[in-house]
């Protein structure tokens, strides 16, 4: 091989690489500086201490939370103790989480719960609660189904859900007793070939459709799917490409297919969705810089944010970073849900803070 020719191919290699390296660095906000946000009427929640990943707000107020979950490449503060679905009352002004009792035939050491949905049957009110579980010690992803029993705090195990297709699962939306849209935020499934997925940039991960006659991917080219949701009139489905900074906007057809409308840019890397069920709003909780939260440092911990999507069908949604805290309160925001001018923000893997707002 000539000495030009290897020249050429050094140059386009290295050309390649630093065009990834700064790709990554930028989807990732390695660069990123943010203007702090704090609110004035805030307490941590006591008992949570160790993640409060996805929150799930029933009608009445109720949440589920969905804390200690455990991955490879995620840092965690009880490493040994096993995960847990908790419930806590938003009606109440300080809030107690309790945990919640499973069914016999689910292994709590092993059960290691992420993403939440809910579905609620009208024609009699039953609760179900969707969970995305990684099971300890492979992490591979299934969907648990359980039918929620308030009086005895206990959700019955009804049902797990595995397929190829449901390989990366980070969260999901119900929309039947067995149906859901679901996102994979990974295509490869080792640790190091996810950074190596990540660091090209490839755009190979999905929002899957699933019913037990009909598994299908629905829109696939995403970086990384992670939070989704519904509208409230059940119309268009939310998917977070958190690599892309956006919001997804589909429009859901009758045989579950959903077509594109339009991805609103919200230049961070977004997370859980949450839906306001009176105004619309769409709320998440983000990471200014998500490559803390992977790559953790205790003297510069992962930075946690807030932010508010409001007419997002409009031509012009509108955009508002409600709380941005530099992890001195709380690290690594994963979700932000209200109830009645309340608010509360879970984190991926430490505490959770409960705010009243104006």
């Amino acid at each position: 091989m000539g000495t030009m020719l290897k020249l050429t191919l050094l140059g386009v290699t290295l050309g390649f690489l630093g065009e990834r390296v700064y790709q990554f660095c930028h989807k990732t906000g390695f660069f990123k500086d943010v203007e702090l946000i704090d609110l004035p009427n805030c307490q941590l929640v006591k008992g949570i201490e160790y993640g409060s990943e996805d929150i799930h707000l029933l009608p009445n107020g109720l949440a589920f939370i969905s804390s200690g979950l455990k991955h490879p490449a995620l840092k965690s503060f009880a490493p040994n103790k096993p995960a847990e679905i908790l419930l806590v009352d938003l009606n109440n002004d300080v809030l107690h989480p309790k945990q919640l009792q499973l069914s016999k035939d689910i292994d709590a050491s092993s059960f290691n719960p992420h993403g939440l949905s809910v579905y609620i049957d009208e024609r009699d009110g039953t609760v179900y609660l969707f969970v995305v579980n990684h099971p300890i010690p492979e992490y591979n992803s299934c969907i648990e189904i359980f039918k929620f029993d308030e009086k005895q705090k206990h959700l019955l195990h009804l049902k797990t859900i595995k397929h190829p297709l449901l390989q990366s699962v980070n969260d999901i939306v119900a929309v039947g007793p067995e149906s859901f849209y679901a996102t994979n935020d990974y295509y490869f499934e080792s640790v190091p070939m996810k950074i190596v997925e990540g660091f090209l940039g490839l755009q190979w991960t999905n929002v899957v459709y699933y019913s037990p006659r009909n598994v299908r991917e629905v829109a696939p080219g995403l970086y990384s799917g992670n939070g989704i949701a519904i509208s409230n009139d059940k119309k268009f489905i939310y998917a977070v490409d958190i690599m892309a900074h956006a919001i997804n906007v589909y429009e859901k057809h009758d045989n579950w297919s959903l077509t594109l409308v339009k991805a609103v840019d919200v230049d961070t890397c977004l997370d859980n969705l949450f839906v306001d069920p009176v105004t619309g709003d769409i709320w998440t909780g983000a990471h200014p810089n998500a490559y803390k939260v992977f790559f953790y440092k205790d003297e510069d911990p992962p930075l946690s944010e807030v932010i508010r999507i409001q007419k997002i069908h409009s031509d012009h949604p509108i955009v508002t970073r409600v709380y941005v805290n530099n992890g001195s309160v709380i690290q690594g925001s994963s979700v932000a849900a209200v109830y009645k001018k309340k608010l509360i923000i879970g984190t991926v893997f430490h505490k959770a803070l409960y705010c009243q707002l104006d």
